[in-house]
């Protein structure tokens, strides 16, 4: 499986040069590659139908239980094929609908990564592995709606998208490796076995509320709904690939992944039941104020994501059932309208509802499959979603305690679900011809197929169920509520309850349709109402960050060197001062009655040197006095026995104190530019820090790890190389490298002075 994961990103490195060299086929070329991939996970249908699962599993930082481990069971081969078999009708459909673009090429390398992501994601079964591809989709989708980067929104809506999801993945993380804590493994193989030791764990509370945390934002549940529909700056295939199988599904997917380890508590189920049905609601009024069909297909998106949240909260056996199959059948029909949607703004330059009718003539091919994906969305037979949407209702209506709210919630939802499917799916092509931007005709086959294919799948599967059943749903069923069982599906139920229900919805749904703009004009007086709405907020808070971020910036990065080293060392002082005083006195390391008379001269001479320095008025005084405090520390090497240090020492200490005389004897005095106070307080931090330091040395010399390793090379000089000065040989033998990297240092500053000498004589003789 891992060739088959990163075949998509190694695509994504030649997808622009085969672009190039096959501009009218590239598209048909590259998707081979998804389509492959959809054939060779579909051999992986009858083994897992049998109860197998496949897994592999690649070390990657063993030490720390992080492997490069994929599993693949029902749920992640159902979101598998889903993905590479859209991912296929896409890329198809993007080399007809961005024919011409002068950065197509680069368009099939992002969505090749986003494609190989997604597949990462859904097959990974390490917990780390799951958050790598996780943020990978995040990072290829932000790519992907700021595609038109030129334009402001797109740009807008891209970091929007970006920043919500990866606030969220920071949560998911947290909330992932506490789950490795509470239930002893990173692997999702593992701690599915073990969901009763996490839900008892203490950290099952806040492990959960930080996983619900990363899905609800991936999949754009209340109050975070807001940056889905504004990601429809991204191209049209790219809002058909997000919102029907990928991205807005990955938080599903990790409900449901994670549905045997973290469901069945109280807590799980309020949460996210509660939030579920907020969203479906909140999505389903917000799409009949829209005129856009990417907005209005946004919006239901945004609502039929809340419908699978709502019902794997519920966790009944019936409401998983009801989810999974939804799930496939959204896919097919959302793919499919999306795709229309794009084909009817191709060729007639216009999305809004109110300005298109009368297309079916012109693009008979692409009514007809947005005939039959809106058919399925409004959840009549023989059409797939009609079954979907039965077993919706049966497993809201058989719920206990909260059948009449659930029901009538998912009731009212689907009302508008058939609005919308008539808005978009019907209404552009029926009706007197409008006028628009450009004349329209029937669009190339590219941009046809995929929702046809999609458009006659859901068809396909209304009328013969039973082929994807027990086959591909029924493991997917089992892999998130952890119970065998088989999968009955068919069209036709007899009369019960949930048909009465379905004539209630189309009845409805038909009103909603018919009075859909008296509704908008109603729902427009609320539009005031938007300003404190989580997108209102979400603006807020992002100011906020940007006036924090200004503020802190003008006081740390002030552009004052003085200030810099106040923050540094204060900051050092306020982290490591408290530790140390906790510990008590630093250890002392020689007795004080042990000093001799000379070596306490010798530290004072360096003090008062040092003292003088910062007190002097001139500056040749100042450098003579370092030069004393650099003599003093030579004279320090020499009563401790290592004379060629201090050689080295007086060395660089003379020829320092000769280059600063030269440079500094045409400066002017030193002005006294601070206050008194100022001075006082820079006082203060140096003695501080200084005192800070010295003890920490203090501390650490007393802290011994492992053996001195000045026996071994007083041992081993002589014998080993040859010589008896052994500072020699550490610098020439033992740390033969680190002399060498040094020499080459200087090397380099050497002869960077050298070419500067030189230019500047060039110059001179010039002039």
């Amino acid at each position: 499986m891992l060739p088959a994961v990163l075949s998509g990103f190694a695509a994504a490195l030649v997808a622009s040069w085969l672009h190039r060299l096959e501009r009218e086929t590239a598209g048909w070329i590259i998707a081979l590659l998804p389509a492959g991939l959809f054939l060779y996970f579909s051999g992986f249908i009858e083994i897992i139908a049998a109860g197998d699962t496949v897994a592999v599993s690649y070390a990657w930082v063993p030490t720390m239980g992080i492997n490069l481990s994929f599993y693949a069971d029902g749920l992640s081969l159902l979101f598998v094929l889903l993905i590479s078999g859209i991912g296929t009708l896409v890329l198809i459909y993007s080399g007809g609908y961005l024919k011409g673009h002068p950065q197509l090429g680069r368009f099939y390398s992002f969505i090749l990564i986003f494609m190989a992501s997604m597949l990462g994601l859904v097959l990974a079964d390490n917990a780390i592995t799951l958050f790598v591809f996780w943020e990978l989709t995040s990072l290829s989708s932000y790519l992907l709606i700021g595609f038109d980067h030129k334009r402001e929104g797109a740009r807008f809506a891209a970091l929007q998208a970006l920043l919500v999801t990866a606030l969220g993945g920071l949560a998911l993380l947290a909330g992932l490796l506490l789950l490795g804590q509470a239930g002893g493994s990173l692997e999702l193989s593992v701690l599915l076995s073990r969901g009763e030791l996490v839900r008892a764990h203490p950290l099952y509370t806040p492990i959960l509320f930080l996983i619900l945390a990363g899905a609800f934002t991936k999949s754009a549940q209340f109050p975070f709904h807001f940056w889905l529909p504004n990601a429809m700056e991204a191209p049209t295939p790219v809002s058909a690939y997000l919102h029907s199988a990928t991205m807005v599904k990955a938080g599903v997917y990790l409900l449901a992944r994670l549905h045997p380890i973290l469901g069945g508590t109280d807590i799980w189920m309020y949460v996210v039941t509660g939030v579920g049905a907020a969203t479906m609601l909140v999505g389903a009024c917000l799409a009949l104020r829209q005129t856009d069909l990417k907005r209005i297909l946004a919006y239901s998106t945004v609502s039929a994501l809340g419908i699978l949240t709502l019902f794997l909260g519920l966790g009944t056996p019936a409401a998983i059932k009801a989810a999974v199959v939804f799930l496939l059948g959204h896919a097919l029909y959302k793919g499919a309208l999306f795709l229309v949607a794009g084909a009817v703004d191709h060729e007639t330059g216009a999305r809004d509802v109110d300005r298109l009718g009368g297309l079916r003539q012109a693009m008979p091919i692409t009514a007809a499959a947005g005939g039959l994906a809106a058919l399925s969305m409004a959840g009549l037979p023989p059409l797939f979603g009609f079954i979907g949407k039965e077993m919706l209702y049966e497993a809201a209506y058989g719920s206990l305690g909260a059948a009449l709210p659930l029901t009538s919630a998912v009731v009212l939802a689907s009302m508008i679900f058939v609005a919308v499917a008539g808005m978009t799916g019907f209404g552009p092509f029926t009706g007197k011809k409008t006028s628009t931007p450009k004349h329209p005709h029937e669009a190339v086959m590219s941009l046809w197929l995929g929702p046809m294919l999609l458009g006659l799948s859901g068809l396909l599967l209304g009328l013969l169920p039973a082929s994807v059943g027990n086959s591909l749903l029924s493991p997917a069923i089992e892999a998130v509520s952890g119970q065998a069982g088989d999968l009955e599906l068919t069209l036709w139920h007899g009369l019960n309850p949930t048909i009465a229900l379905s004539a209630v919805t189309l009845a409805g749904g038909a009103g909603i349709y018919a009075g859909r703009e008296a509704l908008r004009r109603a729902a427009s007086r609320l539009q005031m109402t938007s300003w404190w709405g989580p997108a209102r907020w979400y603006s807020l808070l992002l100011d906020g960050l940007n006036v924090l971020a200004r503020g802190q910036t003008r006081l740390l990065q002030s552009g004052y060197l003085r200030y810099y080293l106040l923050i540094i060392i204060a900051t050092a002082l306020g982290l490591a001062g408290p530790k140390l005083a906790s510990l008590g006195g630093p250890p002392g390391l020689v007795s004080w009655q042990e000093v001799r008379f000379y070596e306490w001269s010798l530290a004072a001479l360096i003090l008062l040197a040092a003292l003088v320095a910062i007190r002097s008025r001139s500056r040749l005084g100042a450098v003579a006095a370092l030069g004393v405090v650099g003599y003093g520390v030579a004279l320090v090497y020499v009563l401790f026995g290592a004379p060629d240090l201090a050689m080295t020492q007086f060395m660089v200490e003379t020829l320092t104190v000769i280059l600063f005389v030269l440079v500094f004897y045409h400066l002017p005095r030193f002005a006294r530019l601070s206050s008194g106070l100022v001075r006082a307080r820079d006082a203060l931090v140096a003695v501080t820090a200084g005192a800070l330091i010295t003890t920490i040395i203090l501390f650490s010399s007393n802290v011994q790890f492992h053996p001195k390793i000045s026996g071994y090379f007083a041992e081993h000089s002589l014998p080993l190389a040859h010589g008896r000065n052994i500072v020699n040989v550490i610098l020439v033998d033992f740390r033969g490298l680190d002399t060498l990297g040094e020499i080459t240092v200087l090397a380099v500053a050497a002869v960077g002075v050298y070419a500067l000498l030189k230019l500047r004589l060039r110059e001179e003789k010039s002039k």
